[in-house]
């Protein structure tokens, strides 16, 4: 077990500000009400773990953050910039130089190497990891020059994580990244997330249906039909060993 590192109320630790964000999706006589009003900050080196059922707006509001979609309503600002008037040109240079992404499926290029699909990312970041760097902080120093049909699911997953930090992102936002993997294989993905957001104090959030991953983070967002229904604090953090499913 870790202690739960505690935000502060310096403004200067608030790395997301959600003010009333709503988002409609028009799909033709429906509108789908993706997002009714939430309010949210993230800070600096937590690691938080947005939590409910599917349809709740857990993705919506993830990709709102990562200036993957815009908000119909409402106001999100990274680091006090307004994301929420930004321009294309704008999110995009943000998704760039800020934001490492990590998803349930893990889009490897498959006739690339590990070392190869990371360098992909660090060859156009500002201020990249070496690849190796990354590739050993998920524990993949022997697998560097294998492809990804040569690697476990588990492995390629450590890969995607290893190419969303190698361009040394302050955000790390992960769409149920254990979605596709086994329990035992899952742990191990979560002890390289764990490892991420401990030594390069990335904010980090983690979507999952999964209750008990909630045991690792600092805080729990609670989702439901579109509203975040409660936030609760964890006195203690659990690692990812500890925790069951």
């Amino acid at each position: 077990m870790t202690a739960q590192r505690n935000p502060s109320n310096n403004p200067e630790n608030v790395v997301f500000q959600v003010r009333d964000l709503a988002k409609i999706y028009d799909m033709g006589e429906v509108k789908v009400h993706a997002l009714r009003g939430a309010n949210l900050e993230l800070f600096s080196k937590e690691l938080i773990v947005l939590l409910g059922p599917s349809g709740s707006g857990k993705s919506t509001l993830l990709n709102i953050l990562g200036g993957l979609d815009t908000a119909t309503s409402g106001f999100v600002s990274y680091r006090g910039r307004n994301l929420t008037s930004a321009t294309e040109a704008e999110l995009t240079e943000y998704r760039r130089f800020h934001v490492g992404f990590v998803f349930q499926f893990y889009n490897l290029i498959p006739s690339l190497t590990a070392l190869e699909n990371v360098s992909v990312v660090t060859e156009i970041a500002g201020n990249p990891m070496k690849p190796e760097d990354a590739l050993a902080l998920v524990g993949l120093t022997e697998r560097l020059d294998h492809f990804p049909a040569q690697l476990s699911g588990g492995e390629q997953q450590r890969v995607a994580i290893a190419r969303a930090i190698s361009k040394n992102p302050e955000v790390l936002l992960c769409d149920e990244p254990t979605g596709a993997l086994d329990s035992q294989t899952g742990v191990v993905v979560l002890e390289a997330l764990e490892r991420v957001n401990r030594e390069l104090n990335t904010a980090t959030a983690i979507i999952t249906h999964n209750v008990d991953i909630a045991a690792m983070a600092d805080r729990v967002i609670h989702l439901s039909n579109g509203r975040i229904s409660e936030v609760t604090a964890n006195k203690v953090r659990k690692s990812p060993r500890e925790i069951k499913w």
